[in-house]
């Protein structure tokens, strides 16, 4: 159906107008901080640096990335982010799909959705969970910051109702009839027909992983073992210079709010390269299983 009244059109472009300002304001502070990164160490320090560099330079990104601690904790957060997407990704899959069935295909389904639900529901708190990694003798290890976040039971029900929802039936039984298992029919039936749901939920457990920092502090007991988030915290909330390894001499010419924009910056990239690519599933996605068709 065409709206043409004029009331419509003139919410149109009140909406367009609006959703223009929040979009600015959400790149504000992007564009802020990348001028500050680029600008030479006097106007940043007397805050005149606005949404364009003064004095540009790149002696900040130079020092950046020729600091050790901070390639090591650049990489540490790029592993522990892939590898427990990856793993979240395998397990949650598996379970929604197990779970999408009714009690008739897979008996004891009632009792094992609820098992899940109440371990979202009750968390047995920050002191049993540290006591349970250092028994495992996971600490300092990256198993620490992936095996506890590897089943997200709100990422695996939005999977659940997405598989239940659309996903033909009629698909499945004639993967069964061709002779295809389980997993086959994962793989060949359910996984192309979600993409989208698969982007989504992809996308939530990245920026989940990449942003931590907390459990980084409190599992990791060597700094050198820090993500990239917790290797930010630190520098930004606890204001320790002493993991950027810059000397005396060097922090003279350059300025911390500098150095950290650079930081910050080359921190938010990954994700901002990740998003073009899952753009097109994730509008798709937010609303799963939402409409049965």
């Amino acid at each position: 159906m065409h709206y043409s009244s004029v009331s419509y059109k003139m919410f149109t472009v009140a909406n367009y107008v609006f959703m223009g300002l929040l979009g600015v304001l959400c790149l504000l502070p992007l564009v802020h901080m990348l001028a500050v990164s680029f600008s030479s160490p006097a106007p940043a320090s007397a805050n005149m640096v606005g949404i364009w560099p003064i004095g540009f330079t790149l002696d900040s990104y130079v020092k950046t990335l020729g600091n050790d601690n901070f390639l090591r904790a650049l990489w540490n957060g790029i592993f522990r982010t892939v590898t427990g997407t990856l793993l979240s990704m395998l397990l949650i899959t598996l379970a929604a799909y197990a779970l999408s069935k009714d009690n008739r295909e897979f008996r004891g389904r009632t009792f094992y959705m609820w098992a899940f639900v109440f371990t979202m529901l009750l968390h047995a708190g920050l002191i049993p969970s540290y006591i349970l990694v250092q028994y495992l003798g996971l600490m300092n290890t990256v198993w620490a910051l992936i095996l506890p976040h590897a089943v997200n039971v709100f990422n695996m029900i939005l999977l659940l109702n997405f598989f239940r929802t659309s996903v033909p039936k009629a698909l499945e039984e004639a993967a069964y009839m061709d002779g295809a298992g389980h997993f086959r029919t994962v793989v060949s039936v359910y996984l192309p027909l979600s993409l989208p749901a698969i982007a989504t939920v992809s996308l939530f457990t990245m920026v989940g992983q990449w942003n931590s920092w907390f459990d980084g502090l409190i599992y990791m007991t060597k700094a050198h073992n820090y993500p990239l988030a917790t290797f930010l915290q630190t520098i930004i909330a606890q204001r320790d210079m002493s993991s950027l390894n810059v000397s005396a001499e060097d922090m003279e010419q350059l300025n911390e709010q500098t150095v950290r924009a650079s930081q910050m910056f080359i921190g938010a990239v990954p994700i901002l390269l990740v998003y073009p690519f899952l753009q097109k599933y994730f509008v798709k996605g937010l609303v799963m299983g939402s409409v049965k068709e």
